[in-house]
């Protein structure tokens, strides 16, 4: 496989890399000071200022695939390196319309929306006025059992009735937030990977309650947050349903789960970079026993390691992007897994290593270590856990190696 990048993909890669070190970079302090000084539930100032700035130099919706009008005409394996970028900051990919779970839900209105669809929910969200949410896990099943979702959703005339609690739903108390994508079951007597259904309901249906936040490690995640969300009595126009009844697992699968991770692996990869920085910098200003703590063998060790797996992760993912865009998603659907088990516990391993050398300090909010190690540590769960990721893999490559399973 080549990996090498085209020339227009190596201009938006520096124009990207400009933008995060002359706006994002400099200014996340900023960002995070008008988070605290007023309501923390309100967008930064700062965060619009940047979205505007983005638009306008045309580095905007860069993660819609090639055959879509309203994006930069990239492949999966061409926006790669450009999600890496943003990953450096843990709130950068907003300001480029790049940021989950809005990507995810734009690839699957882009791609199976009908016209109605785009233009009450899709366009929106492609202009940046307005954010989403994707309702699917449960409090009250196991839900890295997709076939669990209990949540029901029946028809009733025009409409559909929608009833069930939803959470981990990121964006979920963002006041931004107008449109959710609910997971439910139509028909509980169907195949079981043909009775969910995805509906698209406007927020502030009646019937709606956000119940709470979900803090992560102690991380409120605001403006954005995750929260827990009761769905009484819902009615949508049957108009809103994505696809088709029973198309649910269809959907999610082809435009959210496989794309979204590409992107999640990327950013985490692009986190793990700069984790690694902060660990070198620090170990490099430290003396301990009359010399710099950079001149401990330990030390080269941990280094070394982090750049191997580091360059592995990448590699691998990019594979995995490669092979998306060649043969499609389910195709490509256990280097998908793949990269989804080894990308997260990649990074924690060199975030945790970073912790170590800052000592007391990184244990604190400081260097932010703590915030990237929270919000990467919730990977291993999202979007699929490692358990089922690697159950999967398993399978596949006991079919590859003609094995009965």
């Amino acid at each position: 496989m080549n990996f090498t990048y085209s020339d227009r993909v190596k201009d938006l890669v520096a124009r990207v890399s400009n933008f995060m070190d002359t706006h994002i970079v400099p200014n996340q302090q900023a960002y995070y000071s008008q988070l605290n000084q007023g309501d923390r539930w309100q967008s930064p100032a700062i965060m619009e200022e940047w979205k505007a700035r983005a638009k306008s130099e045309g580095l905007w919706n860069l993660f819609l695939p090639a055959n879509s009008p309203d994006g930069a005409g990239l492949t999966n394996l061409e926006y790669a390196p450009l999600a890496e970028v943003m990953g450096r900051s843990y709130i950068a990919a907003e300001a480029f319309n790049c940021s989950a779970p809005d990507t995810g839900n734009m690839e699957l209105l882009d791609r199976y929306g009908t016209d109605g669809q785009k233009a009450q929910f899709l366009q929106p969200l492609l202009n940046g006025e307005i954010r989403s949410g994707f309702c699917m896990t449960e409090p009250a099943v196991a839900s890295s059992d997709a076939t669990n979702i209990a949540s029901s959703i029946a028809r009733d005339g025009d409409e559909y009735v929608l009833n069930g609690r939803k959470w981990w739903t990121s964006g979920g108390t963002d006041p931004r937030t107008k449109i959710f994508v609910f997971m439910g079951k139509t028909d509980p007597s169907a195949e079981p990977y043909s009775q969910q259904s995805l509906v698209l309901v406007d927020a502030n249906t009646p019937g709606i309650t956000i119940e709470r936040n979900l803090p992560v490690f102690g991380f409120d995640e605001a403006p954005t947050g995750r929260a827990q969300i009761l769905f009484d009595n819902v009615r949508v126009p049957v108009a809103n349903i994505i696809l088709g009844e029973g198309r649910g697992f269809e959907a999610a699968q082809n435009a959210w789960l496989g794309p979204g991770r590409i992107h999640h692996c990327m950013r985490t990869i692009g986190a793990a970079e700069v984790a690694l920085e902060k660990m070198c910098k620090r170990l490099a200003s430290r003396k301990a026993f009359g010399k710099l703590v950079s001149e401990q063998s330990v030390w080269h060790a941990r280094i070394a390691d982090a750049r191997i797996n580091i360059e592995m992760t990448r590699l691998l993912t990019l594979k995995a992007a490669a092979m998306m865009d060649a043969t499609g998603n389910r195709d490509a659907r256990a280097y998908i897994a793949m990269i989804k088990v080894a990308a997260p516990t990649m990074a924690l391993q060199v975030i945790d290593d970073a912790i170590q050398a800052f000592g007391g300090a990184g244990v604190t909010t400081d260097p932010g270590l703590a915030h990237m190690w929270a919000g990467i540590r919730i990977l291993r769960i999202a979007d699929g856990p490692d358990e089922v990721l690697r159950n999967q893999i398993a399978k596949i490559e006991l079919k590859n190696q003609a094995v009965e399973v």
